[in-house]
């Protein structure tokens, strides 16, 4: 690390911890020429993420608007808002383990589809409904009856 005091690049770490919630570790440096000492932050560098929608506009990654999408199918549920955090947090794991760097949106609703298909069936069956963009009650009794079969 390049000293900003005498600009020499020999330099030693004396302390480390982590902060901001271990986002960032802060390293403590002294400068093997000048003996001053200094402090530096390291953090994991995240490429974004970039949903390709359905109609092939392109657009950031949002953890809030996933989070919200499950919040709105589990309304009036009896499922903690940790569960869905989880959920989301499972997501987006998967998302930047992933080798791509643009997913499509079809990709992230089959993955909150799998999650609440375990969670809650009710939430499930909201949450299909949009994102299958059912028409009618026949396709809704589909998906009911589906979930019914796996039951059995």
């Amino acid at each position: 690390m390049k000293c900003p005091f005498c600009g020499r690049e020999d330099s030693r770490v004396i302390d480390s911890r982590p902060s901001d919630e271990g986002l960032r570790i802060r390293r403590r440096r002294e400068c093997e020429n000048c003996k001053k000492r200094f402090t530096t932050y390291e953090i994991v560098e995240t490429i974004p993420i970039v949903v390709v929608k359905k109609n092939m506009t392109r657009e950031p990654f949002s953890r809030e608007k996933l989070f919200n999408s499950l919040l709105r199918a589990c309304g009036k549920r009896p499922v903690e808002t940790a569960a869905l955090e989880r959920i989301v947090a499972d997501i987006e794991t998967a998302l930047q383990n992933s080798l791509d760097r643009e997913i499509p949106s079809e990709k992230i609703g089959g993955l909150v589809m799998e999650n609440l298909r375990t969670l809650d069936e009710v939430a499930y069956v909201r949450f299909a409904s949009v994102y299958h963009r059912f028409q009618d009650i026949s396709t809704f009794k589909e998906a009911i009856s589906q979930i019914l079969g796996e039951r059995d």
